[in-house]
């Protein structure tokens, strides 16, 4: 058969292949089509099929909405607990939580990771593009909370020129904000913020009333600033096609406050006050509860903050690697040359910070340390925790590198009457630190992301500034996509240094 035959041919098989295909797809579609389908399984069929209501939460948040018993860490707690209990109750099932980080408990409920989420939720405007809500559950309002020696400040509007703390992605942290001449500081904790506040690093902590009533008026140290102020709604965030989802617990919730069960929930944690008289009107009439009047900024309006953040990544990336790589190379010549107990010390070191993770030794660095006497700020914590922790891995590479030169150059340059120390410093450390620049150059790009780590310690930089704007506009995808070019653009030429070197060091063992 001739080439120009065999592709006459191929051609043929190919053309009644498609023709059978296309006969296939046109019975599977007859049938599909002709086949009677049994009607969608709503959400609330789904809940009593399953035996239980699974709802999303974050349990880190803390008191008084869900959190580990201390006397029992296996077992939730908290007012939302309660009151999750009771809708699985007339329901007929039991309630289970899952897991999520709150800020992102909006996406997680879209993905379908559970049936609805309720965790301190406040209904807003951006919120209600996508989610249904439900009737709210409570009414909450912001409370200022100070150092009980502070007499400055009475009420919000003493807070210009002042750093304040919240929590990401709430309504406090959007009046803050919004004031203008206030030092916001964005926590993803509760705990932390009345921490920093306490010692000193904040000068006042605005948040929702029932975490001010569990955390801070307890505290001798703090006291409260005025009124509350403000006032929201909290609600059950359900997916927007699970309306019969909605009605049903709408008529839930407006039964256990009819009954006082409700109440009785809310009096447990101290939490029910005269503006829970309010949730009388929002069962009668869903849908009346008033919003935020925010309207969605452009995309472009969010550059300037990202590339605020983009830099404080560039200064605590540069700073903790100079630490690092000075760090690393005194532990070297430590464990190689200085002889016990020096050597050992080195080693203990190495060991230590490499078998740890980077988030305890933030944790320790900034909020342990206090505890002691010694409080450092986010800067400095960020700086000293990437440094130290980097410096263990610069230090193996030098190490490495040091054993890679060939033990004949040490006795060589000690033939010619070098000292042990001239010797290092002139004829090995220049060939070990070639050999390890690579190495370096990956680790400092490794060191750029993880520098996201730091947000835990309420450095903004870019990571967090990211989730600070994603929790507030659900803008999760853009914003995402914009805060991964910009970690491009910053690790990207020290990718192309990285190859660069290797380049040299080639043309330099030839």
């Amino acid at each position: 058969m001739t080439p120009c035959g065999g592709f006459v041919y191929l051609k043929t098989i190919m053309g009644r292949f498609l023709k059978f295909l296309s006969l296939l797809i046109g019975i599977g579609v007859i049938i599909y089509v002709a086949a009677p389908h049994k009607p969608k399984e709503g959400a609330l069929e789904k809940i009593r099929k399953r035996g239980y209501l699974l709802w999303g939460a974050d349990a880190e948040g803390g008191a008084p909405y869900v959190f580990p018993d201390p006397e029992n860490p296996s077992k939730l707690i908290g007012f939302e607990v309660d009151l999750a209990n009771a809708i699985a109750g007339e329901l007929g099932v039991k309630a289970v939580q899952s897991q999520n980080a709150w800020d992102s408990l909006i996406p997680a409920l879209e993905r379908g990771d559970f049936d609805f989420a309720m965790n301190g939720i406040e209904i807003t405007r951006k919120r209600k593009e996508r989610v249904l809500f439900s009737a709210p559950y409570y009414v909450y309002t912001e409370q200022l909370v100070v150092r009980r020696d502070d007499a400055a400040i009475k009420s919000v509007a003493d807070l210009k020129g002042k750093k304040a703390g919240t929590l990401s992605g709430t309504v406090a942290q959007d009046i803050l904000m919004g004031m203008g001449g206030v030092k916001v500081k964005i926590y993803s904790g509760q705990v932390e913020p009345y921490q920093d506040l306490a010692i000193g690093r904040l000068d006042a902590v605005l948040m929702d009333l029932p975490i001010a009533a569990y955390y801070a008026k307890p505290d001798p140290r703090l006291k409260y600033a005025g009124p509350p102020v403000g006032e929201g709604l909290y609600a059950i965030a359900l997916r927007k096609n699970d309306t019969q989802l909605k009605k049903r617990l709408d008529e839930i919730l407006a039964k256990l406050y009819r009954t006082g069960e409700l109440q009785r929930i809310y009096e447990k944690w101290g939490l029910w006050n005269s503006k829970q008289d309010k949730l009388a009107a929002f069962f009668k009439n869903p849908g009346t509860e008033t919003l935020d009047e925010s309207r969605s900024a452009p995309i472009k309006n969010f550059f300037p903050m990202l590339l605020k953040g983009a830099g404080v990544t560039v200064l605590i990336s540069v700073s903790s690697m100079a630490l690092a790589i000075t760090l690393g190379l005194m532990l070297t010549m430590l464990r190689l040359y200085a002889g016990p107990p020096f050597d050992w010390l080195a080693t203990g070191y190495i060991e230590v910070y490499r078998g740890t993770p980077l988030l305890i030794q933030l944790y320790i660095l900034y909020y342990g340390l206090p505890n002691i006497g010694i409080s450092l700020n986010p800067v400095m914590a960020a700086f000293l925790g990437l440094g130290m922790n980097y410096a263990a891995y610069e230090s193996e590479l030098y190490r490495a590198g040091i054993n890679a030169v060939p033990y004949g150059q040490m006795e060589a340059a000690l033939s010619l009457g070098m000292t042990r120390g001239l010797a290092v410093k002139r004829v090995i450390l220049p060939q070990a630190v070639k050999i390890a620049l690579p190495g370096i150059t990956n680790d400092f790009i490794a060191l750029f992301k993880d520098s996201s780590l730091v947000s835990v310690i309420a450095m903004v930089e870019l990571t967090k500034t990211y989730s600070m704007l994603a929790a507030s506009t659900l803008r999760f995808f853009q914003l995402g996509i914009i805060t991964a070019l910009l970690y491009f653009c910053m690790s990207y030429p020290l990718s192309l240094l990285a190859r660069r070197l290797e380049k040299r060091l080639k043309k330099d063992r030839r």
